[in-house]
């Protein structure tokens, strides 16, 4: 027998399982630096244009410290089956829960900035088994729910090059490393851009991908825009307005970014409550669309695990040379209607050939699975029923 190793050869995928157990220390420090929080002045407005209120944070980070019970939390979380991989040299953390259903179709589901797999909890379940919540064996699931790298508990990449790209790639090998050879893949955010390179990249084994979230092409430049092209466009700019300075900051200077929101909990929680605010269907407070322990738990796998930096890296990666990509496998859209742009079909078309599904939603924004579970879950079943 040759004790030589072919050419190309990989060994098969390391998995372990994995339970999240945060130590008490950790719990112990969280609470200390809370209550040892130096808070700025108020601001001098009655609304969020400046930033989260102090008030409000100041409740928010009372209720972390004295009332929020993460063991509670931690355990919720740990319903789901969950394991750590070794794919494309890089520890994954992944939730996978197979459906009871024999013919079950698998997905990857990716999640974005500032998300988590918690954005996930509401839907992993309705999904894996359809005739537990009111639905039909035939809409049936294996899902599988990554944690990109650099976010929750993965590991955080320690040299460049974790772009979109790179992470679908990780993600066609991991799917292949469970025995799911042809699978469907939904995102938003990152998650969006993720699944749309599996789906240009790995068409042979990416079936059809949903989005909540679309990469804007070009709008037509021979006519006039109509009134939903007039709205995206006020949205646009919007946000480079008023909304995106996070993501200057997280594209250019993450590692400055991060020291200081890795080291106060507070400041952890702003960065990221600001976001439920403004990217919610929640009528101006976050808590109308969002429960806070879920707020919370989603803060908890940024300050836990340090991720400040390396979760606002893929930014400075991505950023930096975006992709252009086309995708031609069939691809489904929901468009949420507070969705930070709202994404216009005639804009998609040009990078994405095969739309087959196009829903516009009566509710939710950014966080699909998060804030508007069933319409999520509904409307994932209706696409990947095409594709059965």
């Amino acid at each position: 027998m040759s004790d030589v190793t072919p050419a190309g050869y990989r060994a098969p995928m390391r998995i372990e399982p994995f339970q999240i157990a945060v130590p008490e220390e950790q719990l112990d420090d969280l609470r200390e630096r809370l209550g040892r929080t130096r808070w700025p002045e108020a601001e001098p407005v009655d609304d969020w244009s400046q930033g989260i209120p102090l008030a409000y944070l100041q409740e928010v980070c009372d209720y972390w410290a004295n009332t929020y019970d993460w063991r509670a939390r931690e355990a919720a979380l740990n319903r789901f089956d969950q394991y750590m991989a070794d794919v494309g040299d890089m520890d994954v953390h992944f939730i996978h829960v197979r459906s009871p259903e024999p013919d079950a179709m698998p997905i990857v589901i990716t999640h974005g900035w500032p998300g988590s797999v918690v954005e996930f909890h509401k839907v992993i379940e309705p999904l894996a088994n359809p005739v537990a919540h009111g639905g039909n064996a035939a809409d049936a699931f294996h899902v599988v729910c990554p944690s990109l790298p650099g976010y929750g508990f993965s590991a955080k990449p320690n040299e460049p090059g974790w772009g979109i790209e790179k992470i679908a790639d990780c993600w066609a090998e991991l799917m292949a490393g469970l025995g799911y050879d042809r699978f469907g893949a939904q995102g938003g955010d990152w998650g969006s851009a993720v699944t749309s390179a599996l789906g240009s990249r790995h068409p042979d084994a990416c079936i059809g991908i949903h989005l909540n979230m679309v990469m804007r092409g070009s709008r037509p430049k021979d006519r006039e825009p109509n009134d939903e092209e007039l709205s995206a466009l006020a949205a646009a700019k919007h946000y480079n307005d008023w909304d995106s300075g996070y993501s200057k900051q997280q594209s250019t200077r993450p590692q400055t970014l991060g020291y200081g929101l890795t080291d106060s909990p507070a400041g952890q929680a702003a960065w990221i409550l600001e976001k439920f605010w403004a990217w919610t269907d929640c009528d101006g407070h976050p808590e109308n669309a969002l429960g806070r322990d879920e707020m919370l738990d989603n803060i908890m796998l940024y300050w836990l695990n340090a991720t400040a930096a390396s979760s606002g890296r893929l930014y400075w990666e991505s950023f930096r040379q975006m992709p252009r990509m086309t995708v031609d496998v069939p691809t489904g859209v929901a468009k949420f209607p507070k969705e930070i742009i709202p994404p216009v079909r005639a804009w998609s078309e040009p990078i994405y050939s095969d739309i087959r599904h196009w829903t516009d939603m009566p509710a939710g924004g950014h966080f699909a699975a998060f804030e508007q579970p069933e319409l999520f879950v509904d409307d994932v079943r209706a696409f990947f029923s095409l594709l059965r």
